[in-house]
């Protein structure tokens, strides 16, 4: 199959989140199972200062956008994808993060920019950019939300995957600024981009793709729902029969406590001596002192309420009354939280540690170096960290929701028995909850080391490696090809 994948973000191109380790993952996965995938991105600084040579493909004039619109090919040592990036004069050429300004503030014009990559999409899903002309356009979020109406309107097109990271982020926007985005006039209505008078791009995608995904099976079923669907789980709803949850996956690769370049020692579930010394260097990194038989927990986030920052925030007290355990912090986000973890890194010098911002080589050794992995969040489509604390034996205290739900099984007492536990689930998102399931983490630690040992190596040999969610998303692929009016989902897509 040849499929275009269509994005606002990639890694190793540009991130701000998850969305890019998708985009960066995915993609490659399928081109090494045998699929001609493309990458089309915005051509932002941070991507342009990363491409070798590129090539001008074609110049359009876009809706809604005075200026010129052009497609350009490009090559970047060791992508291993071909690359289109949408180059756009004064709409992407801005540094540092792709959707707001350095204040935190959406830009005012990210309705035209996207529009305009939109319409660059569409361009070179019917062939008018280049030979290469896609069986299957695979869009994500909605910066892309317009690509699947706006081929809506075309005769002949190709199959359209709109997939939901995140549905918090509509993309909403008002009337007028549909109006001076040139858009067709029959896409404005309740069936349409409308959206409680205003207009949506995600509603594009949801409402016109002939497949919709979300990144977890249990968030496919709650943004169903009132309380998590943002006012679009009637649509979602009515769209049910075409509407799939695949799990998000990990690069196998890149994410290997075995070969991972980040580490001072390597391990796997046969072998755990290297995460003893992860573990030393890991504390050395954040200037504390090693604890002989401590507990050392850890958070990698936004320091956001999505993300319960504010709930780890409140069983600090809890946490370091029991006092062999010890926490690291890498993040950014509030400013009040941030205020205060720093104020508790002061307080108690030897126990916590923040570090403000993101790293990509401390992250991987925070993953590998800790004990446990708080990731306590309200709502969570997918979550990859802790797919990557499983993967390096890190054990995960999560709120059952979305994709931790189907990914994370509780240490009930039989769990641990039959081997089957991986970490400790909480079910009320909040700091009781919280603590409930941290607690349970300490005193499982202070029973006789072989039952934490069992639970580390249960752990480590879950896969959750791309190759198998990727293998969903060619049959995904194929439903959308061969059946273009609704039938029920095929089991191998449905699952699980």
């Amino acid at each position: 199959m040849k499929i275009l994948f269509a994005t606002s973000e990639a890694t190793p191109l540009i991130k701000t989140g998850g969305l890019a380790d998708v985009s960066g993952s995915l993609p490659r996965t399928l081109r090494h199972q045998g699929d001609d995938v493309r990458l089309v991105l915005p051509a932002y600084p941070a991507v342009l200062k990363k491409v070798s040579q590129t090539e001008i493909l074609t110049e359009l004039q876009v809706p809604g956008h005075s200026g010129p619109v052009r497609i350009l090919f490009a090559q970047v040592p060791g992508l291993q994808l071909p690359l289109y990036l949408v180059d756009a004069p004064g709409l992407f050429d801005r540094e540092g993060n792709p959707y707001v300004d350095a204040d935190g503030h959406d830009y005012p014009d990210n309705a035209q920019r996207f529009a305009a990559f939109c319409h660059a999409i569409v361009a070179l899903a019917l062939g008018h950019a280049d030979r290469w002309r896609p069986d299957v356009v695979h869009c994500n979020d909605w910066q892309t939300g317009l690509v699947p109406a706006l081929l809506s309107q075309e005769w002949q097109r190709p199959a359209t995957v709109f997939t939901i990271h995140n549905l918090a982020y509509l993309g909403q926007f008002d009337r007028a600024t549909f109006d001076a985005l040139q858009l067709p006039a029959a896409l404005w209505s309740p069936a349409g981009l409308e959206f409680h008078d205003n207009f949506a791009f995600i509603k594009g995608g949801i409402a016109f793709a002939d497949m919709v995904t979300t990144v977890s099976p249990n968030y496919a079923r709650e943004i169903c729902q009132p309380q998590l669907g943002y006012g679009l789980d009637g649509l979602l709803r009515h769209r049910g029969d075409r509407l799939v949850g695949i799990l998000n996956g990990i690069d196998g690769d890149v994410w290997n406590p075995a070969t991972d370049p980040n580490l001072p020692a390597h391990f796997d579930a046969n072998d755990l001596t290297g995460k003893a010394a992860c573990k030393s260097a890991l504390l050395q990194a954040f200037g504390l002192p090693e604890r002989p038989g401590g507990l050392l927990f850890s958070h990698i986030g936004r320091l956001v309420s999505q993300k319960g920052a504010d709930m780890i925030v409140a069983i600090l007290p809890s946490l370091m009354a029991a006092t062999e355990t010890q926490l690291v912090i890498l993040g950014s986000g509030d400013p009040k939280l941030e205020t205060f973890l720093r104020s508790a890194a002061a307080r108690y010098p030897d126990r916590v540690a923040v570090r403000i911002g993101y790293d990509e080589p401390l992250a991987h050794l925070i993953e590998a170096g800790s004990d446990v992995f708080l990731m306590p969040s309200r709502f969570e489509p997918c979550g990859l960290n802790q797919l990557y604390s499983l993967r390096y034996g890190t054990v995960p205290v999560v709120h059952r929701t979305g994709g931790l739900a189907d990914t994370v099984a509780d240490a009930s007492s039989r769990a641990l028995f039959e081997e089957t536990a991986t970490g400790f689930v909480f079910d009320h998102p909040d700091a009781d909850g919280l603590w409930w399931a941290t607690n349970r983490a300490i005193e499982l630690h202070r029973r006789p080391a072989v039952w934490w040992e069992k639970l580390v190596r249960t752990c480590m040999r879950q896969d959750f490696d791309w190759r198998i969610s990727a293998e969903r998303y060619r049959a995904l692929y194929r439903f959308a090809l061969d059946q273009p009016a609704p039938t029920p989902i095929p089991e191998i897509i449905s699952q699980p």
